[in-house]
């Protein structure tokens, strides 16, 4: 049988130029320590920011609703897989999040596809902003409409490109709300204030947002006062919501439409039972226990500060995404095996997540991290730059 020799040749090409990662694979449950290799490690690369992927009242509603639902459900949702359970989340996601709807897909992935792909035609143009997530591009590239693409968050750039795309039925700006390589907060009011003045949509993804900024962790939208005025906010549900799935809130009229013609939704099976009825509790817990998230702005502003006095290169980031910036790719990679041998588990992220030559160590924190904890991971830390030096 042939060989898939051209593939073969790439991945060599990768591992000569450091951007071939073997997946680590984690042996225990998300916390502030999990088991990799069968060594317990401080974890700083999750995206469990409020650590609910473990908390106890998401546990319990995911094992009552697997007890009383069963394992899945068999379907697509527009056939037979819609459950009550599918409509509370939605009700409950709309109220979160103050628009007049919401759907749930099965991923945030998939959500931009579903989205960007429906609602866009040659009559249309999209404009995104030149760092916005990958499934956002995707999503960009199942359409007919023109495209373009604007300087990371230059408002100028912006404005020139809406100058010029002023014959078409809809032009649609596309940002993400928290880009997530770099932790840096998207212009949102400037951005608002443009698409209004040159009658344009706005959509705003809101992944590393949901949970972390905003009242009760609404997001930018609301971090920023802007309710009401972005047409569509797409989030996730796998990261501080602590689950799993994705989901486009805004007007009745929107979401009416996505169900009829999003692909994803059409076409994938509904979320099973477990992940429907944590996800609700989710929200429950984000309304009712704030201290999650005071607990992660304490840490977040503690390790970020600690950093800076280190002397490390950081970016620009506003949020607990804090990347200490490596550049070369095989020095990033070895500096963060050099954190695992020392119980730090930080992922390195080199291209193509991140443009060549910026390669960098993604640290997260969480509000599952003690002082103590933190002030251990920076003492490997400091050790390592030093070690490689990098200080």
């Amino acid at each position: 049988m042939k060989e898939f020799e051209f593939l073969k040749s790439e991945l060599e090409d990768m591992k000569e130029n450091h951007t071939w990662q073997e997946i680590k694979q984690v042996e225990s449950k998300q916390g502030a320590y999990v088991t990799v290799n069968g060594k317990q490690v401080m974890q700083l690369s999750s995206n469990n920011y409020l650590g609910l992927t473990s908390h106890p009242r998401l546990v319990k509603a995911a094992q009552a609703a697997a007890e009383q639902f069963g394992a899945g459900t068999a379907s697509v949702r527009t056939i037979a897989g819609t459950f009550t359970m599918h409509h509370e989340l939605e009700k409950t996601l709309a109220a979160f999040k103050k628009t007049e709807a919401a759907l749930v897909f099965q991923s945030g992935f998939t959500t931009n596809q579903g989205v960007l792909s429906s609602i866009l035609t040659k009559e249309d143009i999209v404009i995104s902003d030149e760092l916005n997530h990958a499934s956002i591009i995707d999503g960009i590239r199942l359409t007919k409409a023109d495209k373009k693409v604007y300087r990371h968050v230059d408002m100028d750039d912006l404005e020139r490109v809406l100058k010029k795309s002023m014959n078409y039925r809809m032009r649609l700006i596309v940002t993400d709300g928290v880009f997530s390589m770099d932790g840096n907060i998207a212009p949102l009011p400037e951005i608002v204030k443009l698409a209004e003045a040159y009658d344009a949509f706005v959509m705003v993804d809101d992944a590393h947002a949901s949970g972390v900024l905003g009242e009760n962790g609404r997001g930018t939208v609301n971090h920023f006062g802007l309710d009401g005025r972005v047409h569509i906010q797409v989030g996730t549900l796998s990261k501080a919501i602590g689950v799993l799935g994705g989901y486009v809130a805004g007007s009745h009229v929107l979401i009416d439409y996505l169900r009829h013609k999003g692909r994803p939704f059409l076409f994938s099976t509904s979320h099973p039972p477990a992940v429907t009825a944590a996800c609700i509790e989710a929200i429950n817990v984000l309304l009712e226990e704030p201290q999650h998230m005071e607990q992660l702005w304490d840490n977040t502003n503690y390790f970020k500060s600690m950093l800076v006095k280190m002397g490390l290169t950081l970016t620009k980031s506003e949020t607990p995404i804090l990347p200490i910036i490596i550049g070369e790719e095989a020095l990033a990679q070895q500096f963060s095996e050099r954190l695992l041998s020392e119980g730090i588990f930080a992922q390195s992220i080199v291209f193509p997540t991140v443009a060549k030559g910026k390669a960098r160590i993604r640290t997260m924190i969480t509000a599952e991290h003690t002082k103590k904890e933190l002030d251990q991971a920076l003492a490997v830390i400091q050790s390592a730059a030093k070690e490689l030096h990098l200080l």
